[in-house]
């Protein structure tokens, strides 16, 4: 147990060193296979080992320091400081010592931002200590009794602030690519309109549409990609084999998912838990099997590729006179589309997330949240499960399938790799890490997880310190389990643990004596 801000420090301080210590010792022994060694093929083409004792070691350095300040702080902001901090100057000292060719600017610039988190983390460290020794004001008690605080501000007013909020959220989104487009140019901004705007948003919509399943409904769901994968596919075959246009193919996409949802809510309708996970775990490797071996249908592991572009309602993008470039008197380029990709993929997700703001404040919605505390309080209470299910399968499946057809045609191109179990993982790591029922959280983690996988792609300045051969992308499934352990230690709620009620009174009223014995609400 951390001892209190007023403990003796020597005491306070060896125990972290012991705890540091034992952490230390922890990361060394996990990361030796990973980090301390890498295989390399020599001119043989065999297999040997290089040892990198180096990287071993500096991740038992960082962790002790991460967990002795977190030992030794009370205040979580000057945890996240100090460890932050800590970090800063570790790579300060590891570019200096161990670079080839170190960088005199970004060693300043490492240590000048170590030093100030740091000193940040110190400070706060220091605010907290003597607020915590500062006497209770009159009328309030810090020893577990009722707190007299302030009114909590007025429901109207918190809402308002939130749908200001929302919409500025929204118009940032929506002036994105043009920001970029005219900072950067046609080609510079392709990437991060592409690459970072459209990617991370089919993974928000996704995890919105699980969010349905997992976090509103209860029903975990490992299975979720072959949803997404029914879209793609039926957007693939209806737009190739019977030659029907994208804005035909979207809906019938989240119909034909929709349908395989009710197909799989059936069967599991008296499965719960671990039970649930693993049938549904066994629906995505059906799917994916199915794709695979059905070669007539499918086409194999060589997927149906030349699946027709997208239009603007018939004008497509491309340079001739008919174009949409042409018909706007715009001079064309590649970017049109990409452009027209991300509102599309932007409106799709708002959409989705309308509907789930909406449905939750319906009787379905609130059967859904009631289904996932307590089924048998809800049975007992004569809400029908069999439908509550049904219909959260069938919504969550019908928004995957939407998302897998956007995914088609925005590739051109799928196959069954794209739709892996680790597809599903992922889309459920961000439902988790957000907060589980959070429409915020769950856009947050997608932005981190999606987002942070893409921007390990642009830290070559790392090169300088790890070599010319790093690769910082090669350590992404270890930087996520890394960052879903510290989540589950720290937030295991997810980004997002509020819970707001779906129904509450917004002001006490009266309530006739006949109905409630006390006569309040």
């Amino acid at each position: 147990m951390r001892a209190n801000a007023a403990d003796g420090s020597p005491a306070r301080l060896a125990a972290g060193l012991r705890e540091a210590g034992f952490a230390a010792l922890i990361a060394l022994g996990l990361s030796f296979p990973i980090l301390a060694l890498r295989a390399e093929a020599d001119m043989d083409n065999r297999l040997v080992l290089e040892p990198r004792w180096s990287w071993s070691v500096a991740a038992g350095v960082f962790v002790f320091a991460a967990r002795l300040i977190a030992s030794l702080c009370d205040d979580a902001r000057a945890r996240a400081s100090g460890v932050a901090g800590a970090a800063a100057l570790l790579f300060a000292v590891g570019q200096a010592v161990f670079a080839t060719r170190a960088d005199a600017g970004l060693i300043a610039w490492s240590a000048g931002a170590g030093a100030l988190l740091a000193g940040a983390a110190f400070a706060l460290e220091r605010a907290a200590r003597r607020r915590a020794a500062a006497p209770a004001p009159q009328g309030e008690t810090r020893q577990g009794q009722t707190l007299q605080t302030a009114p909590r501000e007025a429901p109207a007013a918190s809402g308002r602030w939130t749908r200001l909020a929302g919409a500025a959220a929204i118009g940032a989104l929506v002036a994105y690519p043009l920001v970029l487009l005219a900072w950067l140019g046609p080609q510079g901004s392709l990437k991060w309109i592409n690459n970072y705007g459209v990617q991370i948003l089919i993974f928000v919509m996704l995890g919105w549409g699980l969010n349905i399943v997992v976090g509103l409904a209860g029903l975990l769901d490992l299975g979720y990609v072959a949803f997404y994968a029914v879209g793609a596919y039926a957007y693939a075959l209806l737009s190739t084999s019977m030659g029907l246009s994208f804005w035909i193919c979207l809906p019938l996409a989240g119909i034909l998912a929709a349908f395989w949802g009710v197909l799989l809510g059936f069967p599991v309708l008296r499965l719960r838990g671990d039970y649930l996970a693993l049938v549904t775990l066994a629906f995505g490797e059906i799917i994916s099997i199915v794709l695979t071996n059905w070669v007539e249908l499918t086409n194999g592991e060589a997927g149906i590729s030349s699946i027709p572009r997208i239009t603007f309602f018939g004008l497509p993008f491309t340079a001739s006179e008919d174009g949409f470039a042409a018909t706007f008197g715009l001079s064309f380029s590649p970017i049109h589309r990409t452009i027209f990709l991300f509102y599309l993929i932007l409106a799709l997700a708002l959409l989705t997330a309308w509907i789930t703001l909406r449905l939750r404040r319906l009787p379905i919605g609130r059967a859904w949240e009631a289904l996932r505390e307590d089924e048998i309080a809800c049975r007992a209470l004569g809400v029908n499960t069999v439908n509550t299910k049904l219909t959260a399968f069938a919504l969550g499946a019908a928004i995957g399938g939407l998302a897998g057809s956007f995914f088609a045609v925005r590739q051109g191109f799928v196959n069954p790799n794209s739709f892996t179990f680790m597809e599903s993982a992922t889309i459920l790591a961000i439902v988790v890490l957000g907060g589980m029922g959070s429409q915020l959280g769950v856009a947050l983690a997608a932005v981190a997880m999606i987002g942070g996988a893409e921007i390990l792609r642009e830290l070559d300045f790392l090169k300088t310190l790890f070599g010319s051969d790093f690769d910082p992308n090669q350590y992404r499934m270890l930087l996520f389990g890394l960052a879903m352990v510290a989540m589950m230690i720290w937030k295991p709620r997810g980004f997002v643990s509020a819970r707001t009620p779906t129904i509450f009174l917004a002001q006490e009223r009266a309530v006739a004596a006949a109905l409630v014995k006390e006569g309040r609400g």
